[in-house]
This record gives C-alpha cells, structure tokens and sequence, in this order.
C-alpha cells in the first residue's frame, strides 16, 4: 500500500472543523491562559471531563488563582468549590494544590518546560505533560486521548490497543512538524465528524483514505 498522505489529510481536515468550537487547551491558551502552569492546570481540569466544562471551570479557577504561589496559598476547602462541575473536584484540588506547592518549594515557583519534570508531579500523565508543552511552548510533542486514538486507529494509520500505544507509534510516524496538529485537528474532528458509535462518514473530507477499521454503522 501508498503511503498514507497524512499532510493532505490534516489540510482536508483544518477547514472541516473550522466551523466547531477548539479543543478546550487551545480555546484557552488563545483567550491568554498561555502559561506552562495554567495549561497544565487546565489539563487537570479537563480528566473525564467535557470541554464544555473544562473552559467554564477553568476561567472560575483562573479569576482567583493562575500562578503556583496563588494557587498554594489556597486550601483544599476554597479550591475544590471553584472545581465543581469537574469530575473529582475533591482529588483534583489535592492534586493541584500539591503541584503548586512542590513548585514553590523545588522549583522557585516557575514550572520548567520539561518532560521527565512534568510527568513528575504526582496526578500528571504523560498526555496532559504533552499536551501542556504542545501549546503552551511550541514544543513538539504529541497528546493521544480518546479521538486522537480513535481515529488514527479507524483510518489504518496505526493498530493499536491503547492511547499509550497508540503515541509511542504516532511519535515513531508521524513527522515533528506536524505533531502539535495532531491534538489541535484531531480532537475537535474525533468529537464532531469521526465520531464513536456513528462517524459521519458521508460528509467527511478524508473519507477516500480512510480504511474505516471498526466502522459497522456511519451517518
């Protein structure tokens, strides 16, 4: 078989979802949460969570804390209420709180754009270290979450069992030039056109390369 054309792809795809809102890092880093910590923060946020959650709760957190040293100052008892809406509240603001402070502490309260740093932080797993460091510093990195994994395994451009999986062969495929797009297209195109149960396979702009791996029933 070709190649698959994974450029063309991702061009056919960039005005598709165009009329759909942004996943929810990207929505924010552009209405100016754009710092390493409130990505990774929002990241947090976003665990089992839908984006039309995460935005709202995000900004509630962010109107009363967005840096490590206002966030540490608060108490489990004052975050967890601005996190309601969020799965976990409770654990999310232990976890959060825990970050802040280690910052504080280790790190002269700036978090370091690193990896091995991030996926250090107790509650912080390599999708949302990614994701975090995708867009808020430009660094090339790639997030798999559920779309992401969904859909690159339903087109036949990897075969894999799981999202873990699924970015060790993405990092291996896919060029560095291109790895931010995979989060910024994919997500919103997983959640409004390659959808679960039933992707809209008959408006879809890469139906031609898609080998529909899964795919019983379509709209």
């Amino acid at each position: 078989m070709p190649p698959f054309p994974l450029d063309t792809v991702l061009a056919a795809i960039e005005p598709a979802i165009a009329p759909y809102p942004k996943a929810a890092m990207f929505d924010l880093f552009e209405r100016g949460y754009n710092s390493l910590f409130e990505q990774l923060i929002s990241c947090i946020i976003s665990i089992r969570t839908l984006d039309e959650t995460t935005i709202p709760v995000s900004l509630r957190l962010f109107d009363v804390a967005r840096t490590p040293a206002e966030l540490a100052a608060l108490s489990p008892e004052e975050l967890t209420p601005l996190l309601y809406g969020t799965s976990y509240p409770e654990q999310k603001a232990q976890t959060m709180i825990g970050i802040a402070q280690r910052i504080m502490t280790e790190f002269g309260g700036e978090l370091p754009a690193d990896f091995d740093v991030l996926t250090s932080l107790k509650g912080v797993g390599p999708k949302c270290a990614n994701l975090a460091l995708g867009v808020a510093t430009g660094q090339a990195a790639i997030s798999v979450d559920i779309h992401v994994h969904r859909v690159t395994n339903r087109w036949g451009f990897v075969h894999t069992k799981t999202p873990e999986q699924t970015l060790a062969v993405l990092e291996k495929q896919v060029p560095v030039a291109q790895w931010i797009n995979i989060n910024r297209l994919l997500m919103p195109f997983g959640k409004h056109i390659c959808t679960g149960p039933l992707p809209h396979c008959s408006t879809c702009p890469v139906l031609a390369y898609c080998a529909q791996v899964g795919v019983e029933r379509h709209q």
